[in-house]
């Protein structure tokens, strides 16, 4: 078993490091992740400038490799031939805060696992909700216990293809976490706010700023499973047709109509 291990906070980050200390009881570890914050960044693919790619050695003494790339490239590169070895599995982690409703189409942490899905391997999103504590200051051996084991069901049971998990992990020690929930999506409901400000040139610049997101916490979503104290395990896939729409809109009216016709004068002129 090959697992690669990436994130979306930075080679360097604690979490990361974590997560590949969790994992190496699984197999070979290989560690591919950024060289700096990708935070939000969502899916993002490099095409108009080259990618580079150092070793670097993490706290613990152990290699890795970072990249001038996003975490979506990161996985990229590793999949398409840059490790040596196949890759089996890639699992995405530990972020120091929740990934939960939609953040998933911003969070570098989850479309790093995108990416793996469209190269056909499976993949886990690995994230812990600390709240607003400073990520060195967390405890991440909670979420890698429970990453560990969600990564042991993968290897057991395997996923359907197309389909990737997000873990969300409390925070707090691992005694209050009450067990693991499969659970959908739920809503998050966003607090953000424009800022905009002058530049010393006159010229206007903006920040998007606000409060942190809360959410809706509906049970057997991953909102209400980390609200109730669970950790959350979602089930997610690329396609994101609405196929309950489709037998409507086969019935709509989708023949072009022709254009306007010319006004037609009757005999008497008008």
């Amino acid at each position: 078993m090959h697992i690669l291990v990436t994130n979306d906070d930075g080679v360097t980050a604690p979490g990361l490091l974590a997560l590949a200390q969790g994992l190496r009881r699984f197999g070979e570890v290989s560690v591919l992740a950024p060289d700096h914050d990708w935070s939000g960044g969502g899916h993002v693919k490099t095409l108009r400038r080259p990618l580079r790619v150092r070793r670097v050695r993490l706290a613990d003494g152990s290699s890795a490799l970072a990249s001038d790339g996003a975490p979506s490239d990161c996985v990229a590169l590793g999949v398409m031939g840059l490790l040596p070895h196949r890759v089996d599995l890639v699992v995405s982690g530990i972020n120091p805060a929740a990934n939960l409703g939609h953040d998933v189409t911003y969070s570098g942490t989850v479309t790093a696992v995108m990416e793996s899905i469209i190269w056909g391997v499976p993949g886990v999103a690995v994230s812990l909700d600390g709240g607003d504590r400073d990520s060195m200051e967390l405890d991440y051996e909670p979420a890698v216990t429970i990453a560990a084991r969600v990564v042991e069901q993968v290897i057991e049971r395997g996923l359907p293809k197309g389909v990737f998990l997000n873990v969300n992990v409390p925070g707090g020690p691992l005694a209050t976490i009450k067990g693991v929930q499969p659970t959908c999506q739920g809503l998050r409901v966003y607090r953000d706010r424009l800022d905009k400000r002058i530049d010393p040139r006159g010229g206007d610049y903006y920040w998007i700023g606000g409060d942190r997101p809360t959410g809706v916490p509906k049970e057997g979503t991953d909102v209400g499973a980390l609200a109730s104290g669970y950790a959350s395990v979602t089930p997610l896939r690329l396609d994101m047709t609405a196929h309950e729409l489709l037998p409507m809109m086969r019935e709509w009216e989708w023949q072009p109509q022709p254009g306007p016709q010319p006004l037609r004068h009757s005999a008497n002129g008008h």
